[in-house]
């Protein structure tokens, strides 16, 4: 079971969430800001621990060698985690899955391949594990999920035009991206692309338009 946390909403009996999951050598700690920041009383968020130990930190899988043995046992963690969230009275329609770096990877990997259609899919500075196997793994829900998928021009760690070439990939596939690029390392760009994200995590709550 992976180690998570729950910061809850305004009103408490908002069924709304936003998971966040962090990237390599971070931790729940490193995103304790996002909902201050998010500006949206009216969500919940779970923070949560990758399962393996990285300098003080934590990571979703092996970097540097194999990595798919650890993105699956990862992918199966939160497919779990997931569905304890459906049990506990969090619809998985109303819940976003998000993530930074390896937590980018995690959320479209998680997001593509759980049976239930998500609120939204969110991903920051990432990679897709392997998206040509990937589109051939889709859930059967995958083309009514939503995706926002951001990248930086400037990334010295995973290149841009390697995620841009995964994204095509998603798009051809028939899949719903919504693709923005940002003049920036590997970081968030600050006010500018958390507005976009704010953008896209409301429009997945269709109600709130009546608000």
């Amino acid at each position: 079971m992976l180690h998570h946390e729950l910061i809850p909403a305004d009103p408490r009996d908002s069924k709304r969430l936003l998971i966040m999951l962090h990237g390599l050598g971070d931790s729940i700690e490193g995103y304790r800001w996002l909902p201050e920041a998010m500006s949206f009383p009216w969500l919940n968020y779970v923070l949560v621990n990758a399962p393996d130990d990285y300098y003080g930190g934590y990571s979703w899988f092996n970097f540097g060698g194999d990595i798919i043995p650890g993105i699956e046992r990862s992918r199966r963690l939160l497919f779990d985690l997931l569905d304890g969230l459906r049990a506990k009275g969090f619809p998985t329609e109303q819940t976003t899955l998000g993530g930074f770096s390896q937590g980018c990877l995690m959320s479209i990997e998680v997001g593509l391949r759980y049976p239930h259609r998500l609120a939204g899919i969110v991903g920051i500075s990432g990679k897709v594990g392997d998206a040509e196997k990937l589109v051939t793994e889709l859930s059967p829900v995958a083309f009514e999920q939503r995706m926002l998928i951001t990248h930086g021009t400037l990334d010295p760690l995973l290149p841009f035009a390697e995620t841009r070439e995964d994204v095509n990939v998603l798009k051809a596939a028939g899949l719903h991206v919504e693709w923005h690029e940002f003049v920036k390392p590997h970081t968030i760009a600050g006010e500018e692309e958390l507005e976009v994200i704010r953008q896209f995590v409301r429009g997945g709550y269709p109600e709130l338009a009546k608000v």
